[in-house]
């Protein structure tokens, strides 16, 4: 790791003057030598580097969207070569390379800031090795190696011999048990991150490479960052540690405002944005537009949630326009009702009316040419004696038969039977 950081040593002297600053504010509040002038220094730091980053992790967004827009030629790859995965990955390969997208562009902010990163550990570890480093002079070096976060050294490992920590003026116990539970928390926030990723705001319909590979990051980065955290200073760990609580609010403001088309978040989203846009009859801000503009212009692209979103709409009485806006349309709705369709332009159907049982033999007679005075309504009550009597006297009643047309047979010439061999 020293000669990882040594490669970043042109970043030192930046960091170190920035680490610097800081603590001239912090120090006249909390006191130069205590732990919390340094360690909001690096929270600080790490503040001041991410909001640098904001530009590239916007840039990572649109990459992620373009991404998205992929899905339905990825899907038809995999149908395609199914059976072969070595064509599947070549086509796939080829289709990035034609549309100009990288399914390695989530990796460019944790890339950019791994200088920083580095040189941080170096500074802390000339602390530890009691040695000026960039702009921290003597008198800093001192003060730094005097500053604790909850008893342990900001230059303590969770390797170090109890004599290192020692000459720190700490414990053992304290150095290891607080930097465990920081190991912990760091990987805990870095696998929360990347689990809500993938589960709210994942296209789930269609499975590419680029999902399986973000499935593995989800449980392999918080290994390497159990494994690699017990050889880091207490500082770097509070370096990672905010990074990942900064990675993980930042996410989550994305997946709640601004969702990826097809996943559960944006189920989520647009179900709030019509409650929202029944309710105040209208869309609000400049954000709410664009998302509407855009469902709008997909036409028959739109997928499951966005056709409930413009059906919810039809059925409040509300339109959306191409430019985002949304109007009231309740004369086009009342049309609708009474020309029998529904909100969405779809024809109801009409539930035919059940006949009594009296109209259904009329009818029957009357089809197959028998007078419909010949039916009486009272003919089952009227059969029931004569019923009774042939059932106990094994005979059957003249008064219960009945005409070929309530039989249901039809009247007219038979078929001759079949003549009977002699």
């Amino acid at each position: 790791m020293d000669t990882i950081a040594s490669l970043f040593s042109f970043i030192t002297t930046p960091v170190s003057w920035v680490i610097v600053q800081f603590h001239k504010v912090y120090g006249t509040l909390f006191g130069p030598d205590t732990g919390w002038a340094w360690g909001l220094s690096i929270v600080s730091l790490v503040i001041l580097i991410r909001i640098c980053l904001i530009p590239l992790f916007v840039k990572q967004i649109k990459a992620t969207r373009a991404m998205q827009t992929l899905q339905p030629e990825m899907k038809k790859i995999q149908e395609r070569y199914k059976n072969d995965r070595q064509r599947q990955s070549e086509e796939m390969m080829k289709l990035y390379k034609e549309t100009g997208t990288n399914p390695l562009s989530s990796c460019l902010p944790i890339l950019a800031q791994s200088p920083f990163f580095f040189a941080l550990y170096h500074v802390l570890n000339s602390i530890a090795s009691n040695d000026t480093v960039g702009v921290i002079n003597d008198r800093l070096l001192e003060s730094a190696q005097k500053a604790h976060i909850f008893g342990a050294p900001l230059a303590a490992k969770f390797t170090d011999s109890s004599d290192k920590v020692e000459a720190l003026n700490s414990s053992l116990t304290d150095v290891r048990i607080v930097t465990a539970i920081m190991i912990v928390l760091m990987s805990l926030s870095q696998f929360y991150t990347q689990r809500q990723l993938m589960t709210k705001n994942v296209d789930t319909t269609v499975k590419t490479p680029f999902m399986q590979q973000q499935k593995m990051l989800m449980y392999v980065f918080p290994v390497i960052f159990a494994v690699f955290g017990i050889n880091f200073p207490v500082g770097v760990l509070v370096y990672w540690l905010t990074t990942n609580v900064w990675t993980m609010g930042q996410q989550m403001y994305i997946i709640h405002n601004n969702p990826t088309p097809g996943s559960k978040a944006q189920a989520a989203y647009l179900e709030r944005l019509s409650k929202h846009v029944v309710k105040h009859g209208k869309t609000r801000n400049r954000r709410e537009r664009a998302i509407v503009k855009a469902i709008v212009a997909k036409g028959r692209d739109r997928n499951e949630y966005e056709r409930k979103f413009i059906n919810g709409l039809n059925k409040a009485g509300l339109a959306a326009q191409g430019d985002g806006t949304v109007i009231k349309s309740e004369a086009t709705a009342a049309a609708q009702v009474e020309d029998g369709t529904s909100a969405t332009g779809a024809p109801r159907r009409q539930q035919p009316k059940r006949q009594t049982k009296a109209k259904r033999q009329a009818g029957t007679a009357k089809a197959a040419g028998e007078p419909t005075s010949l039916i009486k309504a009272d003919e089952p009550q009227s059969d029931t004696k004569p019923a009774a009597a042939a059932k106990k006297g094994n005979a059957k009643p003249a008064g219960s038969t009945r005409s070929k047309a309530q039989s249901g047979q039809r009247k007219g010439p038979q078929r001759p039977k079949s003549p009977s061999k002699k």
